[in-house]
C-alpha cells in the first residue's frame, strides 16, 4: 500500500529485486540466533528504537537480499540487493576498545579458570558482560553513537532497511562464532586468546611412575586373557554428529538448514547400510 508523507505526498514502497545466492537467515520466524550473546545483540538494537525499517530489514535478511558480509576489526562491509540493478554498499563501523582495556578484560577472565576454559573452547560465558563492566567498558555498543553506518541507497533514514538486514544477519553470525563480537570491538580471536594465554598460568601435571614391562618377549607380545566376543556394531545413526561438531556454516546461503538436511541424509544412508550388511538387500 502507498504511504502518505506530509511533505512529499504519496510514496509507493519499493520492491527489491530477487537476489541469487544471497545470505539467507536460518531463522524464518522469531528471534535471530539462539545463544544469549546473539539475543543480547538484538536487544541492544531494539533498545536504540531504530524505527519501522528494522522490520523491513528482517524480511530482507530472511529473503536472502544480503549478497556478502566482510568482517574487519571495528568495521563491516556488506552488499545488499535492493530495487535497483546495482547492489547497495553498506558500511558499519563500531567504536573499538583500547588495548589496555582488552588487557584488563583478559586478566579478569583469566582469574576465573571456568571463564578461561570456556573462552579457549570457543564459548562465551554469560558472565562476560560483567567482566567487561568491571573494568569500565562494555561488550556491546551502549549507545547508537557507538555505531556509524552508511548505505549507498537513496533512503534518507539511517538505518535503512539494507543496514537493518545486515544487523540481523550479524546476530546469527555471532551465534555461530561469538568471537566476532570481539572483532567488531577491535580485537581478533587469536589476539585475545594470546592475551588470555599470557595471563593464565599452566596447571602443572604430575608425572606418572613408569609401568614395568615384562622381561620375557613371549609375555610381552601375548594377550593376558582372551577377549570376549564383541557384538556386531550398531551402525544406525540419528543425526550428522561429525558435521555438527564443525558448527554452523558461516553466512549460509541455502534454502534449508544444512544440519537438518544432513540429518535426513545420514538416517537414510545408515538404514541402507544396515540392510546391506544384514543381507536383506
Amino acid at each position: 500500500m502507498a504511504r502518505w508523507y506530509s511533505d512529499y505526498g504519496y510514496f509507493q514502497p519499493s520492491v527489491p529485486r530477487a537476489a541469487k545466492g544471497g545470505i539467507r537467515a536460518q531463522s524464518q520466524k522469531g528471534a535471530f540466533g539462539t545463544s544469549w550473546w546473539a539475543k543480547q545483540w538484538t536487544a541492544v538494537l531494539d533498545r536504540f528504537n531504530l524505527g519501522a525499517r528494522m522490520q523491513r530489514g528482517r524480511r530482507y535478511a530472511r529473503q536472502g537480499q544480503v549478497l556478502s558480509i566482510d568482517f574487519g576489526e571495528g568495521k563491516i562491509q556488506a552488499r545488499v540487493q535492493g530495487s535497483r540493478p546495482k547492489p547497495y554498499e553498506v558500511a558499519i563501523r563500531v567504536k573499538t576498545l583500547q588495548k589496555d582495556a582488552w588487557a584488563k578484560v583478559a586478566a579478569a577472565a583469566a582469574a576465573q579458570a571456568v571463564f578461561a576454559s570456556k573462552l579457549l573452547a570457543g564459548e562465551m560465558p554469560q558472565e562476560m558482560e560483567q567482566i567487561f563492566r568491571a573494568v569500565g567498558v562494555s561488550l556491546f555498543p551502549e549507545a547508537y553513537s557507538d555505531l556509524s553506518t552508511d548505505c549507498s541507497c537513496p533512503d534518507y533514514s539511517n538505518p535503512c532497511k539494507h543496514i537493518a538486514a545486515v544487523y540481523y544477519l550479524l546476530g546469527e553470525e555471532f551465534d555461530r562464532d561469538p568471537f566476532l563480537i570481539f572483532r567488531m570491538r577491535g580485537m581478533s580471536r587469536e589476539a585475545f586468546l594470546g592475551l588470555l594465554g599470557n595471563t593464565t598460568a599452566p596447571t602443572p601435571i604430575a608425572a606418572l611412575p613408569p609401568e614395568p614391562l615384562p622381561t620375557s618377549p613371549i609375555a610381552f607380545w601375548s594377550s593376558p586373557a582372551d577377549l570376549p566376543p564383541q557384538p556386531a556394531p550398531d551402525i544406525r545413526l540419528t543425526e550428522a554428529a561429525l558435521p555438527r561438531r564443525l558448527g554452523k556454516f558461516p553466512f549460509w546461503r541455502g534454502n534449508h538448514n544444512l544440519h537438518d538436511f544432513l540429518d535426513e541424509v545420514y538416517i537414510r544412508a545408515s538404514a541402507h547400510a544396515a540392510e546391506a550388511l544384514s543381507g536383506r538387500e
